[in-house]
């Protein structure tokens, strides 16, 4: 990807579906036997990864214009290969469902983007406490039940993972079981929307208490997908680097709460309306702020590679602490080929802003920080030119042709078809 600096971005962009969103909702729909319908689907390298999973196990997918049909009827295989769950994380929350419906699952380990060790531990433990009979070896992991029973659980940590995986499993257990420190994204509680219109009983959606009462049988549902706040929230940065005036449509401005404060706080003007969100700013005027990320509600990991780019720009010394995925920071060298003053030391990264960022030639490591690493391009002098930006392909739909009805420059280059000149 090609993207050449200077210009300032203005207009209004709408979000498509949540990816973290979507890929839950596909794995959900195993629970129950028959046709379900996902609208505002993302049409994303990772929704395409997950559609291949479901067919692997035997599902008819139709997906067009963002509507996705899943047809679960001749679903005859519980078994999800390597070569599709080392592409995506994502791909272990069908252990839940399949267990549940079918009384077993086998399953890759997940790979993904390398954010670190993050192990599906949570995951196992709860499953095994409803009445699995957990194995693992040569790569995979087995788990198989007569019959899923009601537990009550505290989960160790807040696992978005483990807490979806567990609620698909619980509604079809018997008894009721509760899931204390459970998390609480958004897109955790489109998720229980979705499984409620399916016939689930379930209480606490949005809360860290999950109390799900499981049911005899699911049926098949529609669904609308919630927009998607790390989208977003990538945009709006986008805009605040360029000194733009940039509004995102088809969100909440309430699940991105903290962002909008931090965003504030630097120097950036926010405006909220019920489904949408404007800022404005002037970069010269941006001063230093501290982040630290949490589960939600705390301050998004997904958005910390994409904040770390605007404090570049911030007057003063500001420190980033990331308490979620311990490699996250895999990427400050490549902003650092940019011009950004950035030390790591251990889960701590201290940024002294106000630095002028100038083009080069960067890798992404994964997807945030390719969009964090495009975004540093729109802001810097010069050209930038980003290599293996299939990663951001993974979680952003038709990215460049948003950027540039904001008004950047930036195109996809296919082998070496453009570049930037040598310096």
């Amino acid at each position: 990807m090609i993207v050449r600096g200077g210009r300032r971005l203005s207009g209004q962009v709408t979000v498509s579906g949540a990816k973290n969103s979507a890929l839950k909702l596909m794995a959900a729909a195993l629970l129950a036997p028959g046709v379900s319908v996902l609208h505002n689907v993302p049409a994303i390298q990772d929704v395409s990864t997950m559609r291949e999973v479901l067919e692997h196990l035997g599902a008819r997918v139709d997906f067009a214009d963002g509507t996705m049909t899943i047809d679960t009827v001749d679903v005859t295989s519980q078994v999800a290969p390597y070569e599709l769950v080392q592409r995506m994380r994502a791909s272990i929350q069908i252990m839940g469902p399949l267990v549940a419906r079918f009384g077993q699952a086998r399953v890759a380990m997940p790979g993904g983007c390398n954010l670190g060790p993050r192990k599906i531990d949570i995951h196992l433990r709860g499953l095994a406490a409803m009445g699995g009979t957990v194995r693992s070896g040569h790569g995979f992991v087995e788990v198989t039940a007569d019959k899923l029973r009601a537990i009550d659980m505290f989960l160790d940590y807040p696992s978005v993972g483990a807490t979806e995986n567990l609620l698909m499993a619980a509604v079809l257990a018997e008894g009721t079981t509760t899931l204390e420190n459970a998390a609480r994204e958004p897109e955790i509680v489109d998720l229980c929307k979705f499984l409620v219109s399916m016939g689930a009983e379930i209480e606490g959606a949005g809360s860290s208490t999950l109390r799900i009462t499981g049911v005899n049988e699911m049926h098949t549902a529609e669904h609308t997908v919630l927009g998607d706040r790390i989208e977003a929230g990538t945009y709006l940065i986008a805009g605040a680097v360029t000194g733009g005036e940039v509004e995102v449509t088809g969100i909440s401005p309430h699940v991105l709460d903290l962002f909008l404060s931090k965003l504030r706080s630097i120097g950036v003007q926010v405006h909220e309306n019920t489904r949408s969100v404007k800022i404005w700013g002037d970069p010269t005027s941006y001063v230093g702020v501290d982040v630290a990320t949490l589960p939600y509600p705390g301050f998004a990991t997904d958005l910390q590679a994409q904040m770390m780019v605007l404090l570049s720009l911030a007057q003063g010394v500001s420190v980033v602490t990331e308490n979620v995925f311990e490699n996250r920071f895999g990427f400050v060298d490549e902003l650092a080929r940019l011009g950004a003053d950035i030390r790591v030391n251990g889960n701590h990264a201290v940024i002294t802003g106000g630095r002028a960022l100038s083009g080069a030639i960067v890798r992404c490591p994964d997807l945030r920080a390719g969009a964090a690493l495009a975004i540093a391009g729109l802001a810097a002098e010069g050209c930038t030119e980003l290599r293996d930006v299939y990663h951001i392909d993974r979680g952003y739909e038709r990215f460049e042709e948003k950027l540039r009805a904001l008004g950047a420059d930036v195109e996809r280059s296919v082998a070496g078809e453009v570049s930037c000149p040598a310096t």
